[in-house]
């Protein structure tokens, strides 16, 4: 690995700088998109069972809020289901802006990665370009200098789609799964939010 980046020249420690910056990212999502952590499927179950049984109480709303993400948006529903239509639908919209900003952390960050990796192989490419051309002098050219600029500029076009594409692959997956994520909330918002108004009847 060492000569691989000796080969590479200086222009490779940006890529290098931005793949750790992408694979920990990668990492923290994984774990932290985990479905069973945003939308549990007990979770459902358990409260469809406690609201056969009666009105739940303020304690088991705020369990309930802890437990999950799923867990906070059907805690607002229960929370404001007294209140008008609208103040219901705008509160479970409110606490569904703050989860989807949460569930989106990093994919920004994720997406530039993807787009910016490119451009930093492409500036390396440059760079050994440069360095070719300059190997070429009124005497001949510099046989050493000639195959650097060549290795500089192999290893960094390399350098920056090495880098670019998981990131994209990652980010792609990602965006996917937080969208069926919060599509899972949403219809479970709306179920329960027909469930409480049902009962009030």
């Amino acid at each position: 690995m060492s000569e691989i980046i000796q080969a590479a020249g200086w222009p490779i420690w940006p890529l290098i700088f931005t793949s750790i910056i992408g694979f920990a990212i990668i990492i923290e999502r994984s774990f932290s998109l985990r479905d069973n952590l945003i939308i549990p499927k007990k979770l459902w179950l358990d409260l469809q069972t406690q609201l056969k049984q009666g009105t739940i109480k303020k304690e088991a709303i705020q369990v309930l809020r802890e437990s999950s993400m799923l867990g906070e948006v059907l805690a607002t529903v229960l929370k404001n289901h007294t209140q008008p239509l609208d103040v219901l639908k705008d509160s479970v919209q409110q606490t569904g802006e703050s989860i989807s900003f949460r569930l989106e952390k990093h994919l920004s960050l994720l997406a530039m990665i993807s787009t910016v990796a490119p451009l930093l192989g492409l500036f390396g490419t440059i760079i050994g370009m440069v360095e070719l051309f300059g190997s070429f002098t009124s005497s001949g050219h510099d046989v050493a200098v000639f195959a650097r600029g060549i290795s500089v500029a192999l290893y960094n076009t390399a350098g920056g789609i090495v880098v670019a594409v998981p990131a994209m692959i990652a980010y792609r997956f990602f965006r996917t799964k937080v969208n069926h994520q919060i599509n899972v909330m949403e219809e479970h918002a709306a179920l329960l939010i027909e469930l409480t108004r049902d009962e009030r009847k």
